[in-house]
């Protein structure tokens, strides 16, 4: 490309980058990321569902080496969503380290140098240039970009090895109370009676509006359409546009049918089926490429059922969770009280948050289990969730299950999970622990060092 051609985006990179080294940081409500967000030598990926706040995130790591003493020109960010930027291409992206260090020759090779890149995929051939800079500077680099735009298996493929990522939904349980600036509890099972109730209010609150950062605190109408929005920009641009879907009616049914029933048993074959019964013309094959896409997207999550074969784990239902329990109530049409889908859904999300490995189980004896989650230390938990386990029966019912799969899971700790204390079971079997889900998690796993 020649210099007249190149000029347009020097220019504006060149003001994009002073922006990026003086302008102040912006606020921004601390996010936990469990374990490792950094790996010497690699690229650190922050993926996740569009306005999770991966953007803010970034903005925390240059906030937290800027607490740690590092001083403010080391920490650079460039935002490559910028219609001015629109057509460039991966080479024009060493322009960047040329200028910085330009202006700062001192510190090329002699001080390492935080490179914040975010909405990078938008720049083709990106991935090159985040290499070599890694391979021939003194940095490290952390990139963001929009949920499908860059997925977990293209960021291993793309960076060869390179790329570390960290995984981020909405906010948590925890995050929502910091956010409204609500005092979180050191020791949430020692709370208070008062403590208590107004944490419950909480809870119950945080399962009908959900966690999306720019939700919280508005209407109930706003934010439904708000999240409507966050929902149809995810199904046309990170699974129509990107992957060419042309059947547009057949992915608003899934997508009304997924989030409405959330952590339902979902089939496949039966959702084709239903689909045909209404006259829609869908192939079974696509029906399975929409789901993927759509978990691609991170709108929805996968469970697996536990299986000792990929043949036996294919052939069973799987279940499905919003990214989010605020987007249940925005498409069940049913008007019955969703929360304990919501409770389920907050409580796999969660599980995920401490990057355990969930799926879900059945016992020999046919009875259901919600969770089996393996932690990144290869501990087993086996979680059963119910909103109200107070009543005997209901109680019964939810722990037999936990009491059958002591066989089968002789190590697996069993945890039973209910919306409030009073919903507590009377009595629970040996070996089985119940509590509140919402004190649960707001204690972190104790291996996590935060």
């Amino acid at each position: 490309m020649d210099s007249g051609s190149e000029s347009p985006f020097r220019t504006r990179l060149v003001e994009k980058l002073g922006e990026g080294i003086s302008s102040p940081i912006p606020d921004f409500t601390p996010r936990r990321v469990y374990g490792r967000v950094t790996l010497p030598g690699k690229a650190t990926a922050v993926i996740g569902m569009r306005r999770a706040g991966k953007t803010t995130l970034l903005h925390q790591i240059r906030w937290e080496r800027l607490r740690a003493g590092v001083p403010r020109e080391r920490l650079v960010f460039v935002g490559f969503e910028d219609e001015q930027l629109a057509g460039m291409a991966a080479g024009q992206l060493r322009l960047l380290p040329e200028e910085y260090y330009r202006r700062f020759p001192a510190l090329r090779q002699q001080e390492r140098v935080t490179w914040c890149l975010d909405e990078i995929q938008a720049v083709a051939g990106w991935e090159r240039f985040v290499r070599r800079l890694l391979d021939s500077e003194k940095v490290e680099v952390f990139l963001s970009g929009s949920s499908a735009a860059l997925l977990s298996r293209e960021v291993a493929t793309a960076m060869r090895g390179r790329g570390w990522e960290v995984l981020l939904h909405p906010f948590s349980f925890e995050e929502v109370l910091r956010h409204r600036g609500l005092a979180v509890p050191e020791a949430p099972g020692l709370a208070s009676a008062a403590e208590r109730s107004a944490l419950e209010g909480a809870f119950v609150e945080y399962l009908g509006t959900g966690g999306f950062p720019e939700a919280q605190g508005l209407d109930d109408a706003t934010r439904r359409r708000l999240l409507g929005d966050y929902v149809d920009v995810a199904m046309l641009r990170d699974v129509m546009e990107r992957h060419g879907v042309a059947n547009l009616s057949a992915l608003r049914w899934l997508v009304r049918h997924l989030l409405g029933n959330a952590a339902a048993p979902f089939s496949a074959e039966r959702f084709y089926r239903d689909l045909r019964s209404q006259g829609l013309r869908v192939g079974k094959d696509t029906v399975h490429d929409l789901i993927a896409h759509l978990a691609d997207s991170f709108l929805v999550r996968v469970a697996w059922m536990e299986a000792a074969s990929e043949r036996q784990r294919m052939v069973n239902p799987r279940k499905v969770y919003p990214v989010d329990p605020g987007l249940i109530p925005v498409f069940d049409r049913t008007g019955r009280s969703n929360v304990g889908h919501a409770l389920e859904t907050a409580v796999f999300l969660e599980l995920e948050r401490r990057r355990c490995e969930v799926t879900w189980v059945k016992t020999p004896e046919g009875n259901e289990i919600d969770f089996l989650a393996r932690t990144p230390e290869g501990a087993l938990e086996l979680i059963q969730v119910c909103a109200d386990a107070s009543e005997p029966a209901t109680a019964e019912r939810e722990l037999r299950a936990l009491v059958e799969a002591r066989t089968s899971f002789p190590q697996a700790k069993r945890l039973l999970l209910t919306l409030t204390a009073d919903a507590l079971p009377r009595e629970t079997p040996k070996g089985v622990t119940a509590r509140p889900a919402w004190e649960w998690m707001l204690e972190p796993p104790a291996d996590d060092p935060a």
